[in-house]
């Protein structure tokens, strides 16, 4: 499959850029791990779906993003909240199911949502916010404005007509739309070569008319490159792009567990794309080229341990929702 390389010399970004970009898919890695720990020892018991090996799609899209452009998630949705800016302390605080949560404590794992920063809403429906993303994309284009939609979702998401429907209408009135297939290899547990007839993800864009690209999804910077070309094109009224986003997810379909006793996937696969970690590659492109240095990561770790730190001390010591309070927060008028 072919894989498109990225356009960006060394050093074509600001510094300011390379560390928001790196203590970004730290953060999501680090979120995760404790959350593994938590889920394991039975502290936080809603189903969460990890996407631990797959930050570089997240962040790479979303830094291209402004407030106002609108991502709709999954049920594997850590990462796409915490790239788009989201608040980790309202995230751990939704996982225990808190009043303080970002959905009230009632969405857990599978539904963040916060709109003040451009994320509506997370649903565990396969291919489900597709659409919602084309008619957010539709109604961006009905007021006349610049702002982009992205639909993110993963390859298992293609066998679902939906998919289908929303490309062709996205592509029909050129809508400012961007969807993203993170492609990990996998859908549940069976192979996507198993699922598609077709497993080329990108080529089913020409069936459109519109531009399908495949790319390393564990290069960020190929990813931002690749995001924002497209963000650029959608911002100029030339409708949507296909990005198939080449990843893989290190641990089960859910919960910290690898899947390995199933007998789905091996170990030497796994280990394969383990040394493929996007933030080991981010820092070795660091050290090849002088951006970055031991000390700078040192400083950037330390701060990402104390936030993660500081989001579970606040999420255990807030409270649960008050007794009677099931049906606030249901309508709009009710949520503030």
């Amino acid at each position: 499959m072919p894989i498109s390389s990225p356009r960006q010399s060394a050093k074509a970004f600001p510094h300011s850029f390379y560390v928001r970009i790196y203590e970004t898919m730290l953060k999501i890695r680090k979120v995760e791990e404790k959350i593994a720990d938590m889920v394991s020892s039975g502290e936080i018991v809603c189903p969460c779906h990890l996407c631990t090996g797959q930050e570089a799609v997240a962040t790479g899209v979303c830094a291209v993003l402004r407030k106002d452009d609108w991502v709709f998630s999954t049920h594997r949705s850590h990462g796409h909240y915490i790239a788009k800016g989201g608040d980790i302390k309202s995230m751990m605080a939704e996982l225990l199911g808190k009043s303080t949560g970002c959905s009230r404590g009632r969405g857990g794992s599978m539904h963040l949502a916060d709109p003040e920063i451009g994320l509506p809403g997370s649903s565990a429906i396969v291919a489900g916010t597709i659409p919602l993303a084309v008619g957010t994309a539709l109604a961006f284009k009905l007021q006349q404005t610049d702002s982009v939609a992205v639909a993110f979702f993963g390859d298992g998401a293609v066998c679902e007509g939906v998919f289908y429907e929303s490309v062709n209408f996205a592509a029909l009135h050129k809508l400012p739309i961007i969807f993203i297939c993170e492609n990990n290899l996998y859908s549940t547990h069976m192979p996507i070569s198993e699922c598609l007839a077709n497993p080329r993800i990108y080529r089913k864009a020409s069936l459109f008319g519109i531009e399908g690209k495949v790319i390393d999804g564990n290069d960020v910077l190929m990813v931002y490159e690749t995001a924002d070309k497209a963000v650029k094109k959608a911002r100029a009224g030339k409708g949507p792009t296909l990005i198939e986003c080449l990843t893989y997810r290190w641990l089960g379909h859910v919960g910290p567990s690898n899947d390995l006793d199933k007998g789905l996937r091996s170990k030497r696969e796994v280990e394969r794309w383990m040394r493929k970690c996007p933030i080991k590659r981010f820092e070795k492109y660091f050290a090849d080229n002088n951006i970055l240095t031991e000390a700078d990561l040192a400083s950037i770790q330390k701060r990402v341990q104390k936030q993660v730190k500081d989001a579970v001390d606040f999420a255990r010591n807030s409270s649960y929702p008050e007794e009677g309070s099931l049906l606030k927060n249901v309508f709009k008028e009710e949520c503030r």
